[in-house]
Protein backbone atom coordinates (compact mmCIF):
# COMPACT_ATOMS: atom_id res chain seq x y z
CA UNK A 1 0.00 0.00 0.00
CA UNK A 2 1.19 3.34 -0.48
CA UNK A 3 -0.12 5.22 2.60
CA UNK A 4 -3.31 7.07 0.96
CA UNK A 5 -1.36 8.51 -1.89
CA UNK A 6 -2.46 7.98 -5.29
CA UNK A 7 0.03 7.22 -7.93
CA UNK A 8 -0.50 9.02 -11.52
CA UNK A 9 0.64 8.10 -15.44
CA UNK A 10 1.25 10.85 -17.98
CA UNK A 11 -0.27 9.88 -20.85
CA UNK A 12 0.54 11.75 -24.52
CA UNK A 13 -1.43 12.16 -27.96
CA UNK A 14 0.60 10.79 -30.61
CA UNK A 15 -1.36 13.34 -33.06
CA UNK A 16 -2.06 16.69 -31.17
CA UNK A 17 0.31 16.54 -28.70
CA UNK A 18 -2.04 16.93 -25.73
CA UNK A 19 -1.08 15.10 -21.92
CA UNK A 20 -3.14 14.15 -19.38
CA UNK A 21 -2.62 12.45 -15.99
CA UNK A 22 -4.41 9.63 -14.91
CA UNK A 23 -4.64 7.21 -11.82
CA UNK A 24 -1.99 4.31 -11.93
CA UNK A 25 -4.20 1.33 -13.12
CA UNK A 26 -6.82 3.42 -14.98
CA UNK A 27 -8.09 3.00 -18.27
CA UNK A 28 -5.55 4.44 -21.52
CA UNK A 29 -7.18 7.70 -22.50
CA UNK A 30 -8.39 8.89 -25.66
CA UNK A 31 -7.67 11.26 -28.06
CA UNK A 32 -7.62 12.17 -32.01
CA UNK A 33 -9.68 8.39 -32.20
CA UNK A 34 -6.64 6.51 -31.12
CA UNK A 35 -5.00 5.68 -27.46
CA UNK A 36 -2.99 7.91 -25.80
CA UNK A 37 1.08 7.17 -25.34
CA UNK A 38 2.48 6.56 -21.62
CA UNK A 39 5.25 9.21 -20.91
CA UNK A 40 8.06 7.02 -19.61
CA UNK A 41 8.97 8.52 -15.96
CA UNK A 42 12.25 9.53 -15.51
CA UNK A 43 14.58 7.01 -13.43
CA UNK A 44 16.52 9.57 -11.68
CA UNK A 45 16.00 13.59 -11.21
CA UNK A 46 18.81 13.54 -8.95
CA UNK A 47 22.29 15.12 -10.06
CA UNK A 48 24.66 11.80 -10.92
CA UNK A 49 26.76 11.08 -8.44
CA UNK A 50 28.85 7.48 -7.47
CA UNK A 51 26.00 5.55 -5.80
CA UNK A 52 23.49 6.79 -9.08
CA UNK A 53 25.63 6.68 -11.77
CA UNK A 54 24.46 7.42 -15.17
CA UNK A 55 26.26 4.74 -17.66
CA UNK A 56 25.02 6.49 -20.83
CA UNK A 57 26.27 10.01 -20.04
CA UNK A 58 29.97 10.65 -20.56
CA UNK A 59 31.03 13.08 -17.85
CA UNK A 60 34.38 14.33 -16.99
CA UNK A 61 35.80 15.31 -13.38
CA UNK A 62 35.04 18.72 -11.98
CA UNK A 63 38.16 20.56 -11.45
CA UNK A 64 38.58 21.59 -7.83
CA UNK A 65 41.89 23.71 -8.70
CA UNK A 66 43.70 21.99 -6.47
CA UNK A 67 46.54 21.11 -9.14
CA UNK A 68 49.62 23.00 -9.60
Amino acid sequence: MNGGLSMTERYQCASCKRTVSVEENKEIPYCCGKAMEKIKKEICLQPAHAEHARPMEHEEPCDDFRSG
